[in-house]
C-alpha cells in the first residue's frame, strides 16, 4: 500500500491538473496545423480548373495535380510517424511544417506543369504528418471527456476548409491561383515561428525512460492550470484493456521497474495479439473507404455544380469560366456542413460510443448520396451534397478520434501514420473517379462506386474488436 501511495500514473496527474490553460494553449496550436493542412488539400478543390485554363491542360493532367499531393502525403503518413515514435513529436513537427511551408510557397512560383507538381508533391509529404498534431494533442487530454475535446479540435479542420473556401472566392477571380497557393501557406509558416515554444508530450518521454523531463513538464502545466501535481513518483500506466493478449499484460511489472525497458518496444510487440492486427487491418480499410468517400463528396461539389447542366443537354460551356464565382460560394456552402457533423459527433460520441457512431453517421450519409445516382435540379444537388458531407465528415472525424485511442504511445504515431498513408491511396484514386466519370457525364457510375465504399467501409466498421469511449491511453 505505502509503494502504490508514493506513486502515480500519467493518466491520473492529467486527470488531477485537468483541463486547463495549458491545454487551452496546445490546442490552439494543434488546431492551427490542422487548419495549414485542411487550407492546402481544400485549395485543390480550385486550382486545378485555374491552371488547366491556363496551361491548356488535358483532364488527366488536372487530376493529376490532386493526385500527387495524395501520393506525397502517402509517403509522409507513414515517414512522419516514425520519426515522431522514435525521436518525439515535437522534431516530427519541425520538419512536417518546414517542407509543408516552403514547398507551399515555392509552388506559388512555379513556371510549369512539372515544377508546379514537383512542389506539390512536396506539399503532400509534409502534409502527410498532419495526423501527429491530433496525436500531440490526445497525449495531454485527461480520460475524462476526452472524445468531446477531440472533437472540438476536429473543428480546426472545418475552420480551415472554410477559410480556404472564403480566401479562394475572394483571391482567384481577381488575383489568382498563385497568390492563393502562397497565402495558403501562411499557417505553416507560423507554426515554425511558434516552435520554440511547443513542449514534448510527457507521454512520449515517459515512454523513452525520460521520466524526470515527463514531470518537469507535468509541473509547467501544472502551474499553468493553477493546479498541483500529485505526490509520489511518476511512473509508467498500467495496461487496463482485457482483450489485449496474456503475454503483453506480462510485459507489465518489468514495465513499471524498468521504465527504459519501454524503448525497446516495437510494433511487433504491440501486435502479439490476433486481435490487435485485426484491428490494425480493418483500420486500413476505414482510412481508404473514409478519404476516399469526404473526398469524394468534396469534388463531387465542383463537379456537379459545373458540369450537371451539359450532361442535361443544355447549352453551356464543358468548363465553368475561371471568373464565375458561383463555383467558390457553392464549396463554400458545403464546407460549413462540417459544422453540424461535428455537433452531431460530440453529442453522441461519448454516449453511445465510437463504433456506433460511426455506423450511424455512415448509414445516413449512405441514403443522402443514393438520389445522387440519377439527375436532379441544381438546388436539390447542393443540399444533398451538403448533408452527405455533414455525416462523411463527422464519420471522418470520429475515426481520426478512435485510432490514435487504440494505439499505445511507442507506436502511436506509427499506427496512425501508416493507416493515413493507406487512406491517402483513397485520395490518389478519388478524383480519377469523380473528375473523370461525372466530367464525362457518368455520374451514376461514380455516385454508385462511392455507395460501395460506404457500404464496405460500415462492414469494417462493425468488425472492429475494440471500443475506446471512457479507456485510459496505454503506453505499451
Amino acid at each position: 500500500m505505502e509503494i502504490q501511495a508514493s506513486t502515480y500514473t500519467l493518466d491520473e496527474a492529467l486527470s488531477i491538473i485537468g483541463f486547463g490553460k495549458f491545454q487551452g494553449y496546445a490546442l490552439a496550436y494543434a488546431g492551427l496545423g490542422s487548419i495549414a493542412e485542411a487550407m492546402e488539400i481544400m485549395l485543390l478543390s480550385f486550382i486545378g480548373t485555374a491552371v488547366a485554363s491556363d496551361w491548356n491542360l488535358s483532364s488527366d493532367q488536372e487530376s493529376m495535380i490532386t493526385s500527387i499531393v495524395f501520393s506525397g502525403m502517402l509517403i509522409g503518413a507513414y515517414s512522419w510517424g516514425v520519426v515522431s515514435d522514435n525521436y518525439g513529436r515535437k522534431k516530427a513537427f519541425l520538419g512536417l511544417c518546414t517542407v509543408t511551408a516552403v514547398a507551399g510557397l515555392l509552388s506559388s512560383f512555379s513556371q510549369d506543369y512539372v515544377s508546379l507538381v514537383i512542389a506539390r508533391w512536396l506539399v503532400g509529404i509534409g502534409l502527410g504528418g498532419g495526423h501527429l498534431f491530433s496525436t500531440w494533442f490526445l497525449e495531454f487530454v485527461p480520460t475524462p471527456n476526452r472524445g468531446t475535446w477531440m472533437v472540438i479540435f476536429s473543428t480546426f479542420w472545418t475552420v480551415g476548409t472554410i477559410l480556404e473556401s472564403g480566401l479562394a472566392w475572394i483571391i482567384m477571380p481577381r488575383l489568382g491561383w498563385r497568390v492563393l497557393l502562397a497565402l495558403s501557406s501562411i499557417p505553416a509558416f507560423t507554426l515554425l515561428a511558434l516552435y520554440s515554444l511547443t513542449p514534448e508530450t510527457p507521454r512520449f518521454l515517459i515512454m523513452k525512460g525520460r521520466i524526470d523531463e515527463a514531470h518537469a513538464i507535468l509541473e509547467k502545466i501544472a502551474h499553468l492550470n493553477q493546479t498541483i501535481l500529485p505526490s509520489g513518483q511518476l511512473v509508467p500506466d498500467h495496461i487496463e484493456d482485457s482483450s489485449l493478449s496474456e503475454d503483453t499484460h506480462l510485459l507489465t511489472t518489468r514495465k513499471k521497474t524498468d521504465p527504459g525497458f519501454i524503448k525497446h518496444l516495437s510494433l511487433n510487440s504491440v501486435l502479439i495479439s490476433p486481435k490487435f492486427i485485426r484491428t490494425t487491418i480493418l483500420l486500413w480499410f476505414v482510412y481508404f473507404g473514409n478519404t476516399f468517400t469526404y473526398y469524394g463528396v468534396v469534388l463531387l461539389t465542383t463537379e456537379l455544380s459545373s458540369g450537371q447542366n451539359r450532361c442535361t443537354g443544355m447549352d453551356r460551356l464543358h468548363s465553368r469560366p475561371k471568373m464565375d464565382t458561383s463555383l467558390y460560394f457553392d464549396v463554400f456552402v458545403s464546407s460549413l456542413a462540417e459544422f453540424p457533423g461535428l455537433v452531431i459527433s460530440a453529442i453522441i460520441l461519448d454516449r453511445v460510443g465510437r463504433k456506433h457512431s460511426m455506423a450511424i453517421m455512415l448509414t445516413v450519409g449512405l441514403f443522402l448520396l443514393l438520389p445522387l445516382a440519377w439527375q436532379q435540379s441544381q438546388n436539390l444537388t447542393m443540399t444533398l451534397l451538403f448533408c452527405a458531407r455533414m455525416f462523411v465528415s463527422a464519420t471522418f472525424t470520429v475515426a481520426c478520434i478512435y485510432t490514435p485511442e487504440v494505439y499505445p504511445t511507442n507506436v502511436r504515431s506509427t499506427g496512425v501514420g501508416v493507416a493515413t498513408a493507406i487512406g491517402r491511396v483513397g485520395g490518389m484514386i478519388c478524383p480519377l473517379v469523380a473528375i473523370t466519370l461525372v466530367s464525362n457525364c457518368h455520374q451514376t457510375a461514380a455516385i454508385f462506386m462511392f455507395e460501395a465504399v460506404i457500404v464496405l467501409l460500415g462492414i469494417c466498421v462493425v468488425l472492429l474488436p475494440f471500443e475506446t469511449m471512457g479507456k485510459e491511453l496505454s503506453d505499451m
